[in-house]
């Protein structure tokens, strides 16, 4: 009597249309386990850049960065993140999640070293006021990413190219010592490592539906995060190197 004014109750027993509920259900799921994908690897993302920025700053006020950033040592520290990018992306497959994980941790702490020279050169004023801004700029472009309905691929790839050239360029600019082509490096840079945002943050929702349920899905979040932190940290240093207040 409770669906006298209901003109189509619904229906679970003899007659309903089981089809119609398990899609609705398993839609629900299909949402939450994506979300669920989706915070993980933010998470593990946010959580990478508070470890490294702790770390660049820890190092850096010790008085220890200023003096291994001029020995040799220094290619060590600024060469070991690079390797561990390699190594997790080459060898994810062979690894077990937890191993991923421990490599993950490693590469934030070393790129929290090799970040460290920024205190020495920035302001912390200008550091504070440009990781706010990235963070920002980050949030909205991450979030056009996976709402939007639009085809990222082909940008995508665009990005991946427009990140080939601007490594060519910095190697170049590392003989010419041009300032005005480092200002167009770093304005370049932060355009492309913000597409490469949006682009990363659709390529990672859609993986989901690979992914889902396999035992690739815990490592999937690893790499995820590794993902975006490189886009955000070097958004960070692109924008900070013509945005940043010099001591």
């Amino acid at each position: 009597m409770a669906n006298w004014n209901d003109p189509q109750p619904p229906r679970t027993g003899f007659g309903a249309s089981p089809s119609l509920n398990g899609a609705a259900v398993g839609q629900v799921a299909y949402d939450a386990g994506l979300r669920r994908h989706m915070l993980s690897i933010y998470n593990y993302m946010a959580s990478g850049v508070l470890l490294s920025g702790i770390v660049a700053l820890l190092f850096a006020r010790s008085g220890m960065a200023e003096q291994v950033m001029a020995t040799p040592l220094k290619w060590l520290i600024v060469l070991a993140p690079l390797g561990f990018v390699f190594g997790m992306s080459f060898g994810a497959n062979r690894m077990r999640t937890p191993t991923l994980q421990l490599l993950f941790w490693g590469f934030c702490v070393a790129m929290g070293l090799s970040m460290s020279t920024i205190f020495l050169v920035y302001t912390g004023a200008s550091i504070a006021t440009t990781f706010f801004a990235t963070a920002g700029a980050f949030a909205g472009l991450s979030l056009y990413g996976y709402s939007t309905k639009r085809n990222l691929s082909a940008m995508g790839s665009f990005m991946v190219m427009g990140v080939i050239g601007l490594l060519i360029a910095m190697v170049v600019n590392m003989f010419l010592q041009s300032s005005a082509m480092q200002l167009a490096i770093s304005v370049l840079g932060v355009l492309i490592f913000a597409g490469l945002t949006a682009w990363d943050t659709q390529r990672l929702r859609q993986e989901y539906y690979a992914l889902a349920g396999t035992q690739f899905a815990g490592k999937a979040v690893i790499l995820g995060a590794l993902s975006l932190y490189l886009d955000f940290i070097n958004m960070f240093q692109f924008l900070l190197s013509f945005l940043g207040d010099r001591r």
